[in-house]
């Protein structure tokens, strides 16, 4: 049962202030999702190696690490718009420099690609920051909905655009394009209402822990940011390690890796719709419900189960993860003192997704001293639970006070 409580106030999409931070927000996802693509097509044509492409990867991981907590509290010192433009020109810049040494300078490449991870990681908790002064709280949902939407599109046909690019443009004209896009990113969007104490702050770690000290008074994100780093740290890995061994060795195809990462798209992408004029009696239940439905994808590839059974899980597992990410982003923006939002959501991302390559990095030896199905098992039980264990705190029910 549901209540639909879905707002009766005009479309966000008719707000200018909006689009231009939607519009900078996509800009900046798809130059997220394409460096390391692009980079991998650059294996492909020979100009890198995979050794010179994870040392890239992973410098760029590192950059990432690095600027999500320190933007989180510059975010929270001082205008929000501020920190996106620099973070967006960082990134901008470092472009064209990993453009002219890519292939040539292995070390000033890493600098470029470590340089475009902090601007990527800086300007994450301001973005989530600056959506909560530009947007009114009752059209936050189908503002945060709107934004999901444009990155899973991306995810969804990018691929094959940039592909086609690639047969006519070389690897260095498609990083001066993803510098482009942080330009927009930088450029583009709205001024807030600067929720923030310009200039204030008490040193970088004191203003830190303050942030940690707000997440600690909201019990409901404790437990949900618990239960989204265990369901990416083991399903995430899941997908990237196992799937394709399981494609090709059980199915002896392609075909069920690209059709599962598809459907997966799908999913989110129907969640997303969904999400965004559903309103459940019990948001945050129901968002830690969509959360849990992401063990159906490791659960699917250790039994021996028909292909369109695993295309299947995956899109399930797409439809709950939005399900999740976006009252999960909503409720942050709405309980979360405004001075020390963009400090809760810098934690956010580095517990969640700083913690995603820890994971990538033990399955594999875990597989290898374990067996692929008790580590699937394990994945999965862990997905099943851990949102399940979440929900046993009573503020998680609504994401905040029941209102």
């Amino acid at each position: 049962m549901v209540h639909d409580t879905a707002p009766r106030s005009s479309s966000v999409l008719r707000s200018t202030s909006f689009l231009r931070l939607w519009t900078a927000t996509t800009a900046s996802g798809i130059a997220t999702w394409a460096l390391p693509f692009v980079l991998g097509l650059a294996v492909l044509s020979r100009s890198i190696t995979a050794v010179e492409l994870g040392v890239l990867l992973a410098a760029r991981t590192a950059g990432f690490l690095a600027a999500v907590p320190v933007s989180g509290v510059l975010a929270d010192r001082y205008a929000r718009r501020q920190v996106v433009l620099w973070s967006g020109l960082t990134s901008a810049v470092a472009a064209p420099v990993l453009a002219a040494f890519v292939g040539d300078s292995l070390v000033v490449a890493a600098i470029a690609a470590a340089a475009m991870g902090a601007g990527q990681g800086a300007c994450r908790p301001a973005f989530q920051a600056l959506t909560a002064e530009v947007v009114e709280g009752d059209q936050r949902q189908q503002a945060n909905a709107a934004m999901t939407l444009s990155v899973r599109v991306t995810t969804l046909v990018a691929p094959g655009l940039t592909a086609l690019l690639a047969l006519v443009v070389n690897t260095e004209a498609l990083l001066l394009g993803i510098g482009a896009l942080w330009l927009v990113a930088a450029l583009v969007p709205p001024a807030g209402t600067g929720l923030t104490s310009p200039g204030g702050g008490n040193g970088f770690v004191a203003d830190f822990w303050e942030g940690v000290r707000e997440a600690r008074r909201h019990p409901w994100f404790l437990a949900g940011l618990g239960a989204l780093t265990a369901v990416i740290a083991t399903g995430y890995s899941a997908t990237g390690v196992v799937l394709p061994l399981v494609s090709r060795d059980r199915y002896d195809t392609e075909a069920v890796l690209a059709g599962a990462l598809t459907a997966y798209t799908l999913g989110a992408l129907a969640g997303a719709l969904l999400i965004a004029r559903w309103r459940p009696r019990y948001a945050g239940w129901t968002a830690l419900a969509g959360l849990a439905l992401y063990g159906f994808a490791p659960l699917s590839l250790l039994l021996p189960v028909h292909p369109v059974v695993v295309v299947a899980a995956y899109a399930v597992a797409g439809l709950g993860i939005e399900l999740f990410n976006v009252p999960w982003f909503t409720a942050t923006q709405r309980e979360v003192e405004p001075s020390k939002l963009a400090r809760v959501s810098s934690l956010d991302f580095l517990m969640s997704y700083g913690l995603a390559p820890v994971g990538l990095a033990l399955i594999a030896p875990a597989i290898s001293s374990f067996g692929a199905p008790a580590v699937l098992a394990a994945c999965a039980v862990i997905c099943f639970a851990a949102p399940a264990l979440a929900a046993l705190v009573p503020s998680s029910r609504d994401f905040g006070p029941r209102r």
